[in-house]
């Protein structure tokens, strides 16, 4: 069958190769499997239910979830065979988001997890005349359960009217509206239609080493960010199983148990996985300590298609039966490839987890391109280290003179939601503006060099790009997150939130004497001229005027709960200058 529309994607794994374990989602301690049939059945009593409840075509369905799990696929179809549009909103958004979200898109009904989302959206329900109910999958005293649609959809009298409304349903309508998580000022809808999102699959899928039987894979990024979405549609199209992890808390029992092939990652939680690996590698001693570490600087050498001779890939060999099989095993022991996107990733770690047998393919996109602009493979050697890949088929990357990337394609949203000013600013004819810097190789690789709003200038006039001052900072042990700052300002400067595990280890091993409190931590002076040992050591490769000439530590732990990251674990840069405002004119009045 051809597939145009996202509700498709079940149907042609039912008719190409069904799965007993289509989606498997963990309830009660335990996996349990939906099979094709299955999905397709629930998803179909779904929409029967939402035409008696008088959903019509064009109607908006809000999905709000903690973690993923398979009723969001289920709601997903059900929702848009019927001509509606989904409207998946990030569960740690305010309720100021919430009641902005669900006003602006006219949401006439919403569907959410559980009790702590159900609080946030019934406080703001009294404000949003066109939502008519809230459904809860899980049971939650006061809020109607999501089981009284599969009661009110069981008579499949009025299927005729699904399929009907199915039909009506063109690849041009829109989908989904998706809305940016709005760090500054209020959120905006992307409108993807179903050719946009399709496409993006259909384009994606050959570059990703998803062929073979009983491959399994593990979903953990939320489903309300396209990036997974699309993931999921994609996996949904060559037949892959689908586990949905408990939650990122989780991740290491549910890897051990799913034992996946294939998983998306971003970059924090690579580091997070790196340094974890790294510090056990520290508590080995004598021979093995050696033997880790060295495997672990030969990683780092690594260059793909043994571009590094034979005697290194000899000597990889050995350091991959040695060392790096029980990295592999600490990750289910099956997991050949991993793709990395939201965010910059160190290429270290890109070698070093490649080095090991387990490949990291970085790709490129945004929520406004569906989102796959690039990424990278390692078949045809078409992979290369530090860049985010070649462009998909059917998407064109044009760099423009002041060195944005500007996208044209298939992918390119349809607008922003009741906003054309906006639309038209970020359009030129058929190009998106991404608002991101980039460059071109001779190879036709594509390389991020930072974000065009982010780029700041000094007072002096010089450019910087915090993020790549950041990557390399970010491989110091001592520093778990930072931000460069030093717009209009005569230097550039850091907020750092140091790794206060690492430090403790290292305060025991080296006989350093620190309180009981993170507040004791930050102010040692210890800690911060060892720190300043890191700045300094990777201040070394850039330009004298971009280098960061002070810092200071934040006491606090960053996290998606205080507001300080994104859901995809990306540090929100102008709230976390607000909260430390007092810190950054600290520094710039020393200076």
């Amino acid at each position: 069958m051809n597939v145009s529309r996202l509700f498709d994607f079940p149907y042609y794994q039912l008719e190409n190769k069904p799965l007993s374990n289509s989606i498997v989602s963990k309830v009660n301690g335990k996996w349990v499997e939906t099979s094709t049939q299955e999905y397709i059945n629930k998803a179909n009593t779904i929409s029967r239910a939402l035409l008696k409840m008088g959903v019509k075509p064009n109607d908006k369905i809000a999905i709000i979830s903690s973690s993923n799990r398979t009723e969001w696929n289920i709601l997903d179809i059900g929702i848009l065979q019927t001509g509606a549009q989904t409207i998946p909103i990030y569960p740690t958004s305010t309720k100021e988001n919430f009641e902005y979200i669900l006003n602006h898109s006219e949401v006439t009904y919403c569907f959410l997890s559980d009790a702590a989302l159900f609080d946030k959206a019934k406080s703001i329900q009294h404000n949003v005349p066109t939502l008519k109910e809230i459904f809860s999958f899980e049971d939650i005293t006061g809020c109607k359960h999501w089981d009284e649609l599969f009661d009110l959809g069981k008579d499949t009298s009025n299927q005729i009217d699904v399929e009907e409304r199915k039909n009506n349903v063109k690849a041009m309508d829109l989908a989904t509206i998706i809305y940016t998580s709005g760090t500054t000022g209020t959120p905006k809808g992307v409108m993807l239609s179903h050719h946009n999102l399709v496409s993006n699959v259909l384009d994606s899928t050959s570059r990703l080493p998803l062929k073979g039987d009983d491959i399994k894979v593990l979903s953990f990024l939320p489903l309300c960010h396209v990036f997974e979405r699309v993931l999921i549609y994609i996996y949904q199209y060559c037949s892959l199983s689908i586990y949905y992890a408990e939650s990122i808390e989780k991740m290491p029992t549910n890897i051990k148990e799913v034992q996946p092939n294939f998983m998306s990652v971003v970059p924090r939680l690579l580091e997070k996985i790196y340094e974890t690996i790294i510090a056990k590698g520290g508590e080995l001693t004598g021979l093995k300590k050696l033997l880790f570490f060295w495997a672990v600087e030969l990683g780092h050498k690594y260059e793909p298609y043994g571009a590094n001779g034979w005697w290194y890939e000899k000597k990889l060999a050995l350091a991959r039966k040695l060392i790096f099989i029980k990295w592999c095993e600490a990750l289910g022991g099956n997991i050949n490839t991993m793709v990395s996107g939201s965010a910059a990733l160190q290429p270290r770690l890109t070698r070093i987890f490649t080095a090991a047998g387990m490949k990291i393919m970085e790709g490129y996109g945004l929520t406004e391109t569906s989102p796959v602009v690039s990424v990278n493979m390692y078949a045809d050697e078409m992979f290369k280290i530090g860049t985010v890949g070649k462009e998909i088929h059917n998407v064109t990357v044009k760099i423009a003179e002041d060195g944005e990337i500007l996208i044209k394609g298939p992918n390119v949203m349809m607008g922003y939601y009741k906003n054309e000013k906006m639309t038209s600013e970020v359009m030129s004819g058929d190009y998106f503006h991404t608002g991101d810097k980039g460059e071109i190789d001779s190879d036709g690789f594509l390389k991020i060099t930072g974000r065009k709003k982010e780029i700041f200038k000094t007072s002096g006039g010089k450019y910087i790009s915090p993020v790549l001052l950041e990557n390399e900072m970010k491989q110091s042990r001592f520093i778990e997150q930072i931000m460069v700052v030093g717009e209009g300002e005569k230097m550039a400067a850091a907020i750092i939130q140091p790794n206060f595990n690492f430090i403790k280890e290292w305060a025991l091993i080296h006989k350093v004497t620190l309180g009981d409190s993170n507040n004791d931590i930050i102010t040692s002076k210890e800690v911060n001229e060892r720190i300043k040992e890191e700045i300094e050591k990777y201040n070394k490769i850039f330009g004298k005027w971009e280098t960061i000439k002070c810092f200071e530590l934040t006491p606090e732990v960053w996290s998606i709960e205080n507001k300080l990251l994104t859901p995809t674990l990306k540090p929100k840069r102008s709230v976390i200058k607000e909260k430390y405002i007092d810190l950054y004119n600290k520094m710039y009045s020393n200076s």
